[in-house]
């Protein structure tokens, strides 16, 4: 539609809208977080919810104690070796469209425990990541932050077409190998859908 009929008819309280832009905005308003917590970074993301901070104004203040109801995980706290095999089944029980941030260092990365040998070095490793916080721990506003942008993402994904949600598609798998614990370490190590080690090339 012609944007100056559009305004036109805006301004006499009639909105016109696509079946796409008025789904998203939907999703994008009503993301339900996962309610659980790994380390220090859980009470940041619980500050988030109190009446200071009030992530209610983005229509993420329910909290769900069960996957099937949530569409948002957020991986707040250290992910050990130990817990990870935990928050694999937890978010192949979420229902799609699901998204996922990685609140803090210990998340993304391992943090200041990266060497310890029961670590995992980024929850990104088994379970697509879509937005990261830095820091240790981050604060409700970098919380509120990350929301506000995943918002954005969500309104602005398609429902058709090559660059269409992932989603939509039938090929990009929603749920991924659980790891069980080896002789000496997780197997599988990563989930090769979501994330490859990088190749070290030794020069003599």
């Amino acid at each position: 539609m012609d944007e100056k009929l559009s305004n036109s008819l805006s301004s006499q309280g009639v909105w016109v809208t696509s079946i796409e832009a008025l789904y998203n905005w939907g999703r994008s308003n009503s993301l339900w977080p996962l309610g659980f917590g790994l380390a220090c970074c859980a009470i940041e993301m619980i500050a988030a919810s109190m009446a200071r901070f009030d992530i209610s104004r983005f229509g993420s203040e329910v909290f769900r104690p069960s996957p099937r109801q949530a569409d948002l995980m957020i991986v707040a706290g250290t992910v050990t070796k130990k817990m990870a095999p935990q928050v694999v089944r937890l978010y192949n029980q979420m229902p799609e469209p699901k998204y996922v941030i990685a609140m803090g260092a210990c998340a993304i990365s391992g943090g200041p425990f990266k060497q310890g040998y029961n670590v995992l070095k980024g929850i990104d490793r088994y379970v697509p990541v879509d937005i990261h916080i830095p820091g240790c721990p981050p604060r409700p506003e970098a919380l509120l932050h990350a929301l506000i942008t995943l918002q954005k993402k969500v309104a602005s994904q398609a429902l058709r077409g090559p660059g269409r949600a992932p989603h939509t598609k039938s090929d990009v798998p929603g749920e991924y190998p659980i790891p069980h614990f080896g002789a000496h370490d997780l197997e599988p190590s990563s989930n090769p859908e979501v994330w490859r080690p990088p190749v070290l090339e030794r020069k003599e």
